[in-house]
């Protein structure tokens, strides 16, 4: 008798955790960025909303900008919200880099999330002011080499994508810059376009309306392949143009709080697979350099994995720099 009453106790709660995972959502979805509006990571997360509502059931998503401390806030905030499906998480590369990065985090990167799968992997371009003398890469090495101690290279923060990829642009070339550190892509692209500062490496998605209106000058892109984006097609790679091996990255992913229930999980994975094939979203990402992921790093095991790898491959590059952000 008591067997039976645990394993209808048992079927009774998996019948619960079903009905409720199929009546799942029943009110709007957030998804927080931890950056501030407007930067690369925002515009993706907004087109993923957008492509995410319909295999969602037409339920509101709100994108919720969660800024400051390179991302970490907002991921913190994720990691501390209740485990019910409503709040998760749009992170990327920082991901993986804050464990270098910041030594007293307030959560586990490995330990703390759900892994719902990754979204994209958008490239990155090295610009300069349109006033720099220097016209393509080769001119801008010679330029490099003749003012060693003089050179500005702005980044979006510590901890940002920009700021990764300058760092890693150092120490390939072996020259230090003045590092300027600004309070998000908007602020240092603004002092760029004004002349304030002479370089910056920053993800596609925020450089290429600027590339395509003239407004600054594109060296090369930090992918082991060039781009077929019509306006950034003619850029050579770092590594053709003699940094060999340099390849960078920016990638996307979803998170949610450790605890998530599976069926729910289980749920929003598959609308994430539903629009990645979204023709419209494809569109926007293309037109901005962005590659949607298609392999099975969609599948939060796998996207796990893959943020792991990346927390051993930029462990010892922001080590060895001693850069650290808190």
């Amino acid at each position: 008798m008591k067997r039976f009453s645990l394993t209808a106790v048992a079927a009774a709660l998996s019948f619960a955790a079903f009905s409720a995972a199929a009546e799942y959502p029943e009110k709007p979805i957030t998804v927080v960025v931890p950056f501030a509006a407007g930067g690369p990571t925002d515009k993706v997360a907004r087109d993923l909303a957008e492509a995410l509502r319909k295999p969602m059931g037409g339920q509101t998503i709100v994108i919720e900008n969660v800024g400051g401390a390179g991302g970490t806030l907002g991921a913190a905030k994720v990691a501390k919200a209740a485990p019910d499906g409503y709040t998760f998480l749009l992170h990327h590369i920082g991901m993986a880099t804050a464990p270098a990065l910041y030594r007293n985090m307030q959560y586990k990167t490995l330990e703390d999330f759900e892994y719902m799968g990754m979204v994209n992997e958008v490239p990155m371009t090295l610009i300069g002011r349109s006033t720099l003398p220097a016209n393509n890469y080769a001119e801008l090495a010679k330029w490099l080499d003749a003012n060693k101690g003089k050179i500005n290279l702005a980044n979006a923060g510590l901890g940002s994508a920009s700021h990764l990829c300058g760092l890693l642009f150092q120490q390939s070339l072996k020259i230090d810059m003045t590092t300027v550190p600004y309070k998000g892509t908007a602020p240092a692209m603004t002092d760029l376009l004004g002349g304030q500062v002479d370089l910056m490496c920053d993800q596609t998605t925020n450089t290429t309306n600027q590339i395509e209106g003239g407004k600054v000058k594109a060296f090369a892109v930090t992918t082991s392949k060039r781009l077929s984006t019509p306006s950034l097609a003619k850029l050579p790679t770092l590594d053709e143009s003699g940094i060999k091996g340099f390849n960078v990255s920016i990638w996307h992913g979803m998170y949610a709080p450790k605890g998530t229930p599976k069926a729910v999980l289980d749920k929003v994975n598959a609308a994430l697979k539903v629009a990645l094939k979204d023709p419209e979203f494809i569109k926007r990402q293309e037109a901005l350099g962005a590659a949607l992921v298609t392999d099975a790093r969609v599948n939060g095991a796998d996207h796990k994995k893959f943020v792991e790898a990346e927390i051993n491959k930029w462990g010892p590059v922001i080590k060895a720099a001693g850069q650290y952000a808190d």
